[in-house]
């Protein structure tokens, strides 16, 4: 008989909490004001923050990069290797809702398996990237 049922694994709300609070003190280091979300694998919100003074149009992309990195377990930078050369490709991904394809995204893996993904928007891509590794580094993963 064919299994019925799948388990999966997922942040839990303290260390998705935990991550958010590592990547607003790496850009409140960097003097920047984000928008910080963590996803569960499903790509459903755990925890998000918006610092004072975080661009507005960032809060949806921060979810976006978040929820881009949990769904396919690749961080939202990747995909310009990922699409390489391929013209159609990449104008075709780009057009699909909430898929992100730029810096700023990182899976949240444990033991090989993705069990979410974390997303911040507010400094450039490399900022972004960074912040959201902190938060990682905050939950011991980075």
């Amino acid at each position: 008989m064919a299994e019925v049922t799948d388990t999966r694994r997922n942040i839990d709300w303290q260390a998705a909490h935990a991550a958010v609070r590592g990547a607003v003190d790496r850009a409140d280091g960097l003097g920047l004001r984000i928008n910080v979300a963590v996803v569960d694998a499903a790509g459903l919100p755990m925890a998000f923050l918006r610092m004072s003074g975080a661009p507005l149009h960032s809060i949806g992309i921060a979810e976006d990069k978040a929820y881009t990195a949990a769904s396919f377990g690749l961080s939202t930078a990747a995909w310009d290797d990922v699409v390489g050369d391929n013209a159609a490709l990449r104008q075709g991904l780009s057009q699909r809702p909430r898929l992100v394809m730029f810096g700023g995204g990182l899976p949240v893996v444990v033991d090989g398996e993705c069990v979410g993904g974390i997303g911040v928007s507010g400094g450039s891509e490399t900022e972004d990237e960074e912040c959201a590794r902190a938060g990682l580094r905050a939950i011991g993963l980075a």
